[in-house]
């Protein structure tokens, strides 16, 4: 079916049409014919008969109270019923793979006429498809899955499997040996830390915590200990059907009573009367993706001290959901072990050794949630930037009132501060092995996941202020920021806890202090 040719109209023609029975509006340039919605606006029939919006220009107005998004909806679109003669719509919808021109809405490099060391041609190209990506597969149900809940779909874990995502989420590594990535963009030798870098901060761009975690969250930080401590056909079963998003994974190390203690674990896992099983008792707490994992990564009290075990779900495990601040989409879960057997080959590492497997995952898990944090950050000071120059109070913009600029000065300053020590940390990643990341590292990296939460915690709550009211309802203008300062908290908390991870960094400072050090 052919689009309703649009009519043209003068300003002054629109301004006829200015009763409650015949009332037009102008938005943007486009006439909209609101005499049969007006009784269904959500703001009253007032708010559209009063003098200065009834057959006027209502662009102001509009954007004053609505977010773009609202005239997208095909309800709305049905409403216009032409075009202003003469003028043409300024603001325009979002386009996919498009790089915002709002300043500090990007990271430098990304930036008109900036320049960065750490990005290579080969990332900027990576970047705009794994933008595009998003846009295009992951945005619209991220909102979806936020708001009802369910998991993510898996026609999303389906297309990020088809490109290999998943595997390059894990890093760089052996794991991407003759896989094609992004279809070839980029050869699986060539992939480092700043490709991987890209897809957490591209994912992150959503603005839904909840979904980001629940797509494959668990299977980031659940994973690595398999790849890196597991038995060859251990990972040759386990790892190509998570790559695929056939099955899926997580990390169960947090109980009821040991959080940041992980030494202070209750969950026991003794050896059968043959050996060649072990049969875990105990409970895990806030485990993401619990509810709909395949497979557990778990930390237990052995015989010999700590050791991690693979437990595939089965006879004995049950997963009850947790509902916490952000959305169960992330698959939240209780769960409980009740004389689980499982082989001895599932054992990840040596026997006793655990806190090893454990301690080395850290240092990915916590750079990966600071990757997310610091973008997530961003995206908040974008929301804010646009809502202070359309936003009038007190007669004049929002942007012209001292106390908001000095709120926005100190948000751009916090988030370009993480970003920059990030893209050093990351850099400092793609230079050193493994071990020497352990060595150097492990500090810096809970220094800057201290320092980000922390700064996180500061722009929510400077956005809140800016927003108003709306900065603390779920729907409409400040919906990012509510749910933005509604789950900040995550990231101050998952993976070590801010004064926790703060220490760590101080200890480890410590550990290189020069004996002959004096004043």
């Amino acid at each position: 079916m052919a689009a309703k040719e649009l009519k043209q109209f003068t300003l002054e023609e629109v301004a006829e049409h200015n009763k409650p029975d015949d009332l037009w509006v102008v938005i943007d340039a486009k006439v909209y014919n609101l005499s049969r919605f007006k009784d269904l606006h959500p703001g009253g029939i007032s708010v559209l008969t009063d003098g200065e919006i009834a057959g006027q220009d209502a662009t102001e107005a509009f954007y004053g109270l609505h977010r773009h998004e609202i005239l997208e909806r095909p309800q709305y679109q049905r409403l216009q019923i032409g075009t202003i003669q003469g003028e043409q719509p300024v603001v325009y919808s979002r386009i996919v793979g498009e790089i915002s021109d709002v300043p500090y809405a990007e990271p430098t490099w990304l930036s008109q006429g900036y320049h960065s060391p750490y990005y290579t041609e080969n990332h900027r190209n990576f970047q705009q498809a794994m933008r595009r990506f998003v846009d295009e597969f992951i945005y619209e149900d991220a909102q979806a899955r936020e708001e009802d809940g369910k998991r993510p779909s898996q026609s999303v874990i389906d297309k990020m499997a088809a490109v290999n995502l998943h595997a390059m989420r894990m890093g760089p590594g052996k794991h991407l040996q003759g896989l094609s990535l992004m279809d070839g963009l980029v050869k699986p030798e060539e992939f480092n830390y700043f490709h991987e870098l890209i897809i957490t901060q591209e994912i992150a761009r959503c603005g839904a915590r909840g979904y980001g975690d629940g797509l494959m969250g668990g299977k980031v930080i659940g994973l690595p200990p398999v790849l890196n401590f597991g038995s060859e056909a251990l990972k040759a079963r386990v790892v190509p059907e998570v790559f695929a998003g056939k099955k899926f994974i997580c990390l169960a190390i947090s109980e009821a009573q040991a959080g940041s203690d992980v030494m202070g674990l209750q969950t026991t896992a003794v050896k059968s009367e043959d050996g060649k099983e072990w049969i875990v008792n105990g409970t895990k707490k806030w485990i993401t993706n619990a509810t709909f994992a395949d497979y557990f990564t778990i930390g237990c009290k052995t015989e010999d001290g700590l050791t991690v075990i693979l437990v595939e779900r089965g006879p004995g495990v049950e997963t009850r959901q947790i509902k916490t601040s952000y959305s169960t989409t992330a698959g939240t879960a209780y769960i409980t072990f009740d004389n689980v057997h499982v082989p001895v080959e599932n054992t990840l590492g040596e026997e006793g050794r655990g806190i090893f497997v454990i301690l080395s995952n850290f240092n990915h898990e916590r750079w990966v949630m600071c990757c997310s944090s610091a973008r997530s950050q961003r995206s908040i000071v974008e929301e804010c930037l646009k809502w202070a120059t359309q936003r009038k109070a007190f007669g004049k913009p929002l942007i012209s009132q001292a106390v908001i600029r000095s709120k926005l000065a100190a948000m751009i300053a916090r988030t370009e501060s993480v970003q920059s020590w990030l893209e050093n940390i990351t850099y400092q990643m793609c230079h050193m092995t493994y071990k020497q990341q352990s060595q150097k590292l492990a500090g810096q990296i809970a220094f800057l996941k201290s320092y980000s939460t922390r700064c996180a915690q500061d722009t929510a709550k400077d956005a809140v202020q800016i927003f108003g009211g709306r900065g603390i309802t779920r729907t409409g203008m400040g919906r990012f920021v509510e749910h933005y300062h509604r789950t900040v908290t995550f990231d101050a908390l998952l993976g070590g806890a801010e004064d926790v991870l703060a220490d760590l960094g101080v200890r480890q400072a410590m550990r290189a202090m020069p004996k002959n050090a004096r004043l």
